[in-house]
């Protein structure tokens, strides 16, 4: 019996590593794939909306190592320290990437994409053209895609409801970049070219 109860909870445990992991890479394509669309649609040139795309399905990456602090919750509650930590995530993926030979509008992007416009966000409290421009897109699209996300406290919100609540908090977001995130958003001929298919991570399981 206390074999089976073992087993058991190890199936949850695999199951809720499953369903964090399932929804962070959704979260990750998401983000990747309506950077480079809003990139486009800005009028970037070719490479850095290849290079936002790289930076969108990395942006998150420093959460990996405050995972204790992220994954397996149920509710939106973090404490003062919690979130002191949590904040540390964009410098933490800075600090992992920039040993690998990733550009520095990659980097910086990733660095800066919970910049604020109006100079509210962090991690340096930067404001207007101070932040890169690819930071300012990442803003605006990992915004949107965590709106409209399922979250263990709160179902994702329907895209004309993630966008109304983005409007209210416009001031956090450049208004070119806000801009052509919308023109994006409404093209339903690019809404293939952004929106993830639905899949599921799986773990399996070793002999």
């Amino acid at each position: 019996m206390r074999e089976a109860a073992l087993r058991e909870a190890a199936a949850d445990d695999w199951t809720m590593f499953e369903d964090d992991a399932t929804e962070e890479l959704r979260h990750a394509i998401c983000v990747s794939n309506l950077a480079y669309c809003v990139a486009k649609q800005y009028g970037l040139y070719e490479d850095p909306c290849h290079e936002l795309a790289v930076a969108g399905m990395l942006h998150d990456i420093g959460k990996l190592r405050i995972s204790g602090y992220l994954y397996g919750r149920d509710e939106d509650t973090l404490n003062i320290e919690e979130m002191k930590y949590v904040r540390m995530h964009p410098r933490l993926g800075y600090e992992t990437l920039i040993r690998y030979d990733f550009s520095d509008n990659v980097l910086e992007s990733i660095l800066y994409h919970h910049e604020n416009y109006d100079g509210s966000g962090y991690p340096e409290n930067l404001a207007g053209t101070q932040i890169p421009v690819g930071a300012r897109i990442l803003r605006v699209c990992d915004t949107f895609a965590a709106l409209t996300s399922d979250r263990p406290y709160r179902r994702a919100f329907d895209r004309q409801t993630a966008i109304e609540l983005m409007i209210e908090e416009v001031k956090n977001f450049d208004m070119k970049v806000f801009l052509a995130f919308q023109t994006v958003i409404h093209d339903e001929e690019l809404q293939h070219k952004w929106a993830p298919r639905s899949f599921r991570v799986g773990i399996a399981e070793l002999e």
